[in-house]
């Protein structure tokens, strides 16, 4: 009964009929709708707020209030599947690899005018990390990986399809946590500042193409980002690691 209820009250908040902020009816209300129980009924809201649908407040002013579907929850669990499977680093890498010049070539024939302008402040953003500053080894480099991965969620957000945006967020976190530990190997003899820098001038050659609408150019340039930056976030040694969320 609990998860039926689940069911329904999910319906109603993905087809718009409770908005984000808004507060379910009183618990008492919902139970004679329902013709359950008080425990049935926050069994039911114990199923929603796992999925990050509801938040329930508790106390004399509490309630269950409806929250926007998060993709991390989702993305935690489609983790959680790539690393039961046995699924490496270098298969999550070749599928970015798959998915992003894609994005790029979309973005290119639909641009537009505040998409370019987003991009560019992303940009700036991250030449301010390394230009802006007196000492540019200061970079932190979680605020670089950060500000970067913006970046690419613009090339993908921006695409113009939503199921390919979408299908992308799922690998987003499994990236994310693997670019923590990797981005930090910018800062060893091996690398240097020079690094931000190239990658600046990969992402500004990146807009410039699709500001010219140039979708085939777009596409061959950013699978060519891609590869060279995986040479360093995802070296040899590393490429065969297995997905691990639970480091």
């Amino acid at each position: 009964m609990a998860e039926l209820i689940a069911s329904r009250l999910r319906g109603r908040i993905v087809r718009g009929e409770l908005g984000e902020g808004q507060s379910l009816p009183p618990e008492t209300e919902l139970m004679e709708q329902f013709g359950v129980s008080r425990p049935t009924l926050r069994e039911a809201f114990r199923i929603l707020e796992a999925e990050s649908l509801i938040n329930v407040r508790r106390g004399a002013r509490g309630g269950a209030q409806v929250m926007s579907p998060d993709p991390a929850v989702a993305a935690r669990y489609v983790g959680l599947l790539l690393q039961v499977d046995r699924v490496t680093i270098g298969d999550v890498y070749e599928a970015r690899m798959i998915l992003e010049p894609a994005a790029a070539a979309m973005l290119a024939r639909r641009r537009t005018s505040q998409d370019l302008e987003d991009m560019r402040a992303c940009i700036e953003e991250l030449r301010e990390m390394v230009d802006g500053r007196s000492d540019p080894v200061a970079t932190d480099s979680v605020e670089w990986s950060l500000a970067a991965q913006r970046f690419h969620n613009l090339v993908l957000d921006r695409a113009g399809n939503r199921t390919l945006a979408v299908q992308a967020a799922m690998l987003r976190e499994v990236i994310s946590r693997h670019l923590a530990i990797a981005v930090s190997r910018l800062f060893d003899p091996v690398h240097s500042p020079a690094d931000f820098r190239n990658a600046i001038r990969s992402y500004t050659k990146l807009v410039d193409l699709v500001a010219l609408s140039d979708a085939e150019a777009a596409e061959q340039h950013w699978r060519r980002h891609l590869e060279v930056t995986a040479t360093f976030l995802v070296p040899k040694d590393d490429s065969e690691t297995v997905v691990d969320l639970f480091q």
